[in-house]
């Protein structure tokens, strides 16, 4: 797993005695105050969250835990589900506190142990209080509310931040249109301090482990609790787009078209700083370009080959300079700076037309330009 400061942290705490793995259940809540729920909650395919992990989680732990351990939910679960632990513990005498976590991947720890809030959620203020205190000596906001509340501040937040690189990848398609530069809209955009800069970046849209699923998640949710929430439908219809976008893009800097052709790609994962590629814009992109009928070789400095999570048929490369050998034009998908270092000329050479689609804003477009290269972005 690639994340920056873990590996020191879990040594530390596995050196002073602090921390301790199990793989058995029984002697790992044995005599605990308070046991955290950190369970995958993925996407069933009607777009509900798939809850089986926790529920089956859940019924194994009533039959564990003492009375009046403290059960706190981390993982992110549809509005009411906190609500419905002692249920599905068969316990009525363990209190329960929504707790979720925001962490963003590649700086967790970052964000762990500097958190813009934390948030607490339960109808037992004790219980409460008790997992404030977890965080006592964090000098952060702490919201302490009822659990559904708790729950439905880690969707809002997500859905927020999606709708606004929903909203800057559409700008950025209006800018094309009008021949205005994104770059200089992004930065007057982020100085006004009712907006901000944070999430304003364009790219060839959003993904990852969280955003898709939470944003379904919540509209599903909503559709249940009797609202259509068509603004957050709009965001999620308008990222699919901008896949379709960047592969017409990649299309026209291509003569003739990808079917048959060859396309080099560099990066896999949705954000760098990470090993995830799970709901990844660039496998997005790639998927299309393929079903396009084109041939896909890729590089991604933390995937050494093709996993069954990757498009079958993409070609895995060792370095970004081979997996451009004999293509027909590079797409540049995820922000890696590695990627800002590579020699154009060295590019140059083993492509077969010199086009780049740079989607992240990586590369020295005036460098690469001088190479000889014809440069497109996202926005200009």
């Amino acid at each position: 797993m690639v994340e920056d400061g873990l590996g020191d942290l879990v040594a530390k705490g596995l050196g002073s005695g602090l921390l301790s793995f199990s793989t058995d259940l029984a002697s790992a809540v044995a005599e605990v105050e308070a046991v955290l729920l950190c369970l995958p909650t993925p996407t069933a395919a009607d777009g509900s969250t798939d809850l089986a992990v926790l529920e089956e989680v859940c019924v194994e732990l009533g039959s564990l835990l003492e009375t009046g351990t403290t059960v706190v939910v981390r993982s992110t679960v549809p509005v009411g589900t906190t609500r419905r632990l002692p249920e599905m513990m068969g316990r009525s005498d363990l209190p329960v506190v929504a707790n979720p976590e925001f962490l963003r991947e590649g700086t967790a720890v970052s964000d762990f142990l500097g958190p813009d809030r934390i948030v607490v959620g339960s109808d037992d203020r004790d219980a409460a209080a008790f997992v404030a205190g977890f965080y006592e000596a964090l000098d952060v906001p702490k919201v302490v509310t009822d659990p559904s509340a708790a729950e439905m501040i880690k969707y809002a937040s997500n859905a927020y931040l999606v709708t606004r690189l929903s909203f800057i990848n559409s700008i950025a398609a209006v800018c094309e249109g009008l021949d205005a530069d994104i770059d200089a809209v992004v930065e007057g955009l982020g100085l006004d301090h009712r907006i901000g800069s944070a999430y304003l970046r364009p790219g060839p849209g959003w993904g990852g482990s969280c955003f898709p699923k939470d944003t379904r998640s919540l509209v599903d949710s909503a559709r249940r609790g009797g609202y259509e929430f068509r603004f957050l439908e709009a965001a999620i219809t308008a990222n699919e787009e901008q896949f379709d976008r960047v592969v017409a893009k990649v299309e026209a800097t291509v003569e003739g078209g990808i079917s048959g052709r060859c396309v080099a790609v560099w990066g896999l994962t949705f954000k760098a700083g990470t090993d995830d590629h799970r709901d990844s814009p660039a496998v997005a992109v790639i998927e299309r370009m393929m079903v396009a009928g084109a041939r896909v070789r890729a590089y991604d400095p933390t995937v050494a080959s093709r996993s069954e999570a990757l498009p079958e048929g993409l070609e895995i490369c060792a370095d970004p300079v081979e997996a451009c050998r004999g293509a027909d034009g590079l797409v540049i998908l995820t922000e890696w700076p590695e990627f800002a270092e590579v020699d154009p000329g060295a590019v140059s050479a083993v492509l077969e037309v010199a086009s780049v689609v740079d989607t992240r804003g990586v590369i020295d477009r005036k460098r690469w330009t001088s190479a000889g290269f014809g440069v497109e972005s996202i926005g200009r």
